[in-house]
């Protein structure tokens, strides 16, 4: 397994982790995700392990916070040998100060996770959204307190935009608050919108990319071609209104791309999906999902071996968008053009 520094920080993570959404199974989104008791996720966990994957990342609101409960028993024993990550900020009730990322709130929060994971404390804790009632000191200031007491060690965000992690971290600077050190975001060869504002701002700011949903919310698994009828065994007839949406076409073209060189390489679609984000720039770690040990252990051959640069570029071909203004000359005159260039 290959280690990377999370962004500009000195902590160091696998270039995969494990998403811990499929643990417990609660609600109709993570229901469909996955419902994997203790004793699966303990078997599932032992395999990382032996993989070199010691990043778990989980989130107070999946499975109404049954994931970090599971997840939290499944590590009993050796905390020290994983990094655990949360995120806190969207609804988990229907008070007024069950959502978002007040002092209240984010204390609470803080609070509640330690507990449910039965740990004294957080690796990174993640800001699942950005919270506009709530002023960005009052934010950092709190996390800060955290940070100082123990129980948080890092800190980032989750599905900010550009100007929002900006604004924090010009804030953070101030005042000697903690910085912004990962932000977790969709990237997918399906989804490049990162690459528009976000990833120019990672690299000049040095914030890690934690990518989620990196087959597409399951659309590049293998199972999906032109052609054919979605198979019943998929999640997307349950999950797909609640992910990021891609234009068949688009999709198609992408699948077309990746089965030729999945049979180049004899390599899965998936593992050359993953492979293909391993290989971008501000990518720290990319989080993986399971719903079984099949599943687990394909995915983690993605990793020991590289695409070649004509793969990539062929690849970048099949799966580039004309970026929105003022994001497509920007993105050249910063030099992604070089890396990625869109279609204009």
């Amino acid at each position: 397994m290959e280690y990377r520094r999370l962004g500009h920080s000195g902590l160091e993570v696998p270039v995969l982790s494990f998403g811990a959404g499929t643990f417990g199974g609660k609600g109709p989104l993570f229901g469909a995700w996955g419902d994997t008791d203790t004793a699966e996720a303990r078997r599932l966990i032992d395999i990382c392990l032996d993989a070199g994957v010691t990043l778990f990342d989980t989130a107070d609101v999946y499975s109404d916070g049954a994931s970090e409960s599971v997840l939290g028993e499944a590590i009993k024993g050796r905390r020290d040998k994983v990094l655990l990550s949360t995120k806190t900020g969207l609804p988990t009730g229907e008070g007024s100060n069950e959502a978002g990322t007040s002092r209240s709130r984010l204390i609470g929060a803080v609070e509640a996770a330690l507990t449910r994971l039965g740990t004294d404390y957080i690796d990174l804790l993640q800001l699942h959204a950005f919270d506009a009632r709530t002023p960005v000191e009052e934010v950092l200031s709190t996390l800060d307190d955290l940070v100082r007491a123990g129980k948080l060690r890092y800190v980032g965000v989750s599905n900010f935009a550009g100007w929002q992690l900006m604004k924090s971290l010009a804030v953070a600077e101030r005042y000697g608050y903690p910085r912004y050190v990962a932000h977790q975001a969709y990237y997918s060869l399906v989804g490049r919108d990162y690459e528009w504002e976000l990833m120019p701002l990672a690299r000049d700011q040095g914030i890690g990319a934690v990518v989620w949903s990196p087959l597409g919310w399951g659309r590049l698994t293998g199972k999906i071609r032109r052609g054919e009828t979605l198979p019943e065994t998929s999640r997307l007839h349950q999950t797909a209104e609640y992910g990021p949406p891609v234009d068949d076409e688009h999709l198609f073209r992408v699948v077309d791309a990746l089965d030729a060189v999945a049979e180049e390489t004899g390599k899965t679609v998936p593992q050359i999906a993953l492979n293909w984000l391993l290989q971008r720039p501000t990518v720290s770690t990319v989080v993986i999902g399971a719903r079984n040990e099949e599943q687990l252990r394909q995915n983690l051959g993605a990793v020991g071996w590289s695409l070649t640069p004509e793969q990539i570029a062929r690849l970048d071909a099949a799966s580039a968008v004309v970026p929105a203004y003022p994001y497509w000359p920007s993105y050249r005159q910063a030099g992604f053009a070089r890396v990625n260039p869109p279609a204009v």
